[in-house]
């Protein structure tokens, strides 16, 4: 049977989710489950996407849009953007195949880091592509080894800002610094699923450059919009690769009550600010409680820390799944000493360290 099954793909490990709230409930025999394993938004979907897709669920029977017109419509007049410039995708998932899709040839390859979000990997060789990656340096995009791993062949460079595991980005002048040296025939992906958590004043405003340089701009709705379930992501760049895009793209790859629930958490700005505001206190109360026990973290500038426990992070992930609290082991990342940690609510953060003061302790004892 394995002789059917193309070699690319054979060859691929696949992306490994964080275990679901059911699944542990299952596993455990628990009742209540603490998830901050998964980047999602401790608060939920805004009140008035609820609102505008309950209201909607009686067309479910029906084809969405297509062309997703009053969700690009309202994207257009979020972003002061033309409509012809977004692309939307199942998730950023989705949009990272179409590009790699649309823009790699045989024999090309995409170029990223080593330790950051598994899917441009993994799409890549799904796609039969080559894919290269340099180390990050202090847990953070080295440009320059990007720059310098260019070669004749390299078509796409993948750069999650902020990053994925480590939380740490790239900043405004770094960036333009980086682009300039940047051959023409090479398209550049700046993913930034964590755009809205950033604080930081000198982050890369990337949506100046869209038409300047070959870039396409990544965005979703899964973090802090609340809409993970959905499957809801887009992609900002200049109109030419917007068509090439939405021409590989799937006819109705966004499903109604995902466009619903988009266009009204656009509306929505008072949740957004409500949840940046939170994940900022939160973040500082998380940071001030793991000086206190003299555990080292990543600074992130996302709504997860990578917390470094100096020990198998694993077995600490699998002992705090017994008493519900479900976080993410960075094993597949190559980071086994780290854990991360999505960022809750206060009630949230002060149970979840409670459990890790004594699992930690535990595990300590155990060596």
């Amino acid at each position: 049977m394995n002789s059917l099954i193309k070699k690319n793909v054979s060859q691929i490990i696949a992306y490994v989710p964080g275990k679901p709230i059911e699944e542990v409930k299952r596993e455990y025999g628990l009742r209540k489950i603490l998830k901050l394993a998964s980047n999602e938004n401790c608060l939920g979907p805004s009140p008035k996407a609820i609102k505008a897709i309950r209201e909607k669920l009686f067309n479910i029977s029906r084809y969405p849009d297509g062309a997703c017109y009053y969700l690009k419509k309202a994207l257009s007049n979020f972003f002061s953007i033309k409509e012809d410039n977004f692309v939307l995708g199942n998730g950023s998932d989705e949009l990272i195949d179409i590009i790699i899709k649309t823009f790699l040839k045989d024999g090309e390859e995409v170029l990223s880091a080593n330790t950051t979000f598994l899917e441009y990997e993994i799409i890549t060789k799904v796609n039969n592509g080559i894919f290269k990656s340099v180390p990050l340096v202090n847990f953070k995009y080295d440009l320059d080894s990007i720059k310098n791993k260019i070669t004749k062949n390299t078509k796409i460079i993948f750069i999650a800002n902020p990053n994925n595991p480590t939380g740490t980005y790239i900043n405004e002048k770094e960036s333009v610094k980086f682009l300039k040296g940047i051959p023409k025939n090479i398209v550049v992906v700046f993913d930034e699923a964590y755009f809205e958590f950033v604080d930081e004043k000198d982050y890369f405003n990337s949506l100046k450059w869209i038409n300047k340089y070959n870039i396409i701009v990544l965005r979703t709705f899964s973090k802090a919009y609340g809409l993970a379930g959905l499957r809801l992501g887009f992609s900002i760049s200049n109109p030419v690769f917007a068509q090439f895009m939405n021409q590989v793209r799937q006819p109705f790859n966004i499903n109604y009550l995902a466009q619903i629930g988009g266009v009204a958490a656009l509306k929505d700005k008072a949740f957004l600010e409500r949840i940046k505001q939170l994940i900022w206190k939160e973040k500082r109360f998380i940071y001030n409680n793991l000086d206190e026990l003299k555990i080292n973290y990543i600074p992130s500038a996302a709504n997860f820390i990578l917390i470094n426990i100096k020990d198998n992070g694993l077995k600490l992930t699998k002992e705090m799944l017994k008493e519900g609290v479900i976080v993410r082991d960075m094993q597949q990342y190559g980071l086994s000493n780290f854990i991360r940690l999505t960022i809750g609510t206060r009630k949230e953060n002060i149970a979840f360290l409670e459990i890790f003061r004594d699992k930690l302790k535990q595990v300590n004892k155990q060596k």
